[in-house]
């Protein structure tokens, strides 16, 4: 498998609890080789960014939807006007809510669906059916 990398970089929102916002930016990324996987690098002034894992399938269905529990909700919304995707991420440490533009975040998603389309992430399929056929005898 080829090693590909779609990175983004772009700038975030963390929305306080009194309602202001902060700008934070950040670097979306999805790799081939963990297909499965959108990686986030949130740059908030520390020596290292902050970094999350989380399946892409959850961002691709947030954009569209409400969708996640737990640690990363994400859902569609608007603000000023303006069509965003908030991200909810929770931890031990505290909790997040970031807004990000829709536009860009589906333009990164679209190419990331390109990369690796839905269904291929884990291989190619005829391996996994003659792998099943191999273990079934």
């Amino acid at each position: 498998m080829r090693h590909t990398v779609v990175e983004r970089e772009l700038e975030l929102k963390l929305v306080t609890p009194s309602g202001r916002s902060v700008p934070v930016p950040a670097r979306l990324g999805y790799r081939r080789d963990d297909p499965y996987a959108v990686h986030i690098d949130f740059h908030v002034g520390s020596e290292q960014p902050v970094h999350w894992t989380f399946a892409r399938e959850l961002l691709v269905e947030g954009v569209f939807r409400p969708c996640g529990a737990g640690d990363v909700r994400v859902w569609p919304a608007k603000a000023d006007g303006r069509a965003v995707v908030l991200i909810a991420l929770g931890s031990p440490e505290g909790d997040a809510l970031l807004e990000a533009p829709s536009a860009p975040v589906r333009a990164w998603l679209e190419r990331t669906l390109r990369a690796v389309p839905p269904g291929t992430e884990g291989g190619q399929p005829d391996l996994d059916r003659a792998l099943d056929r191999l273990l079934a005898r």
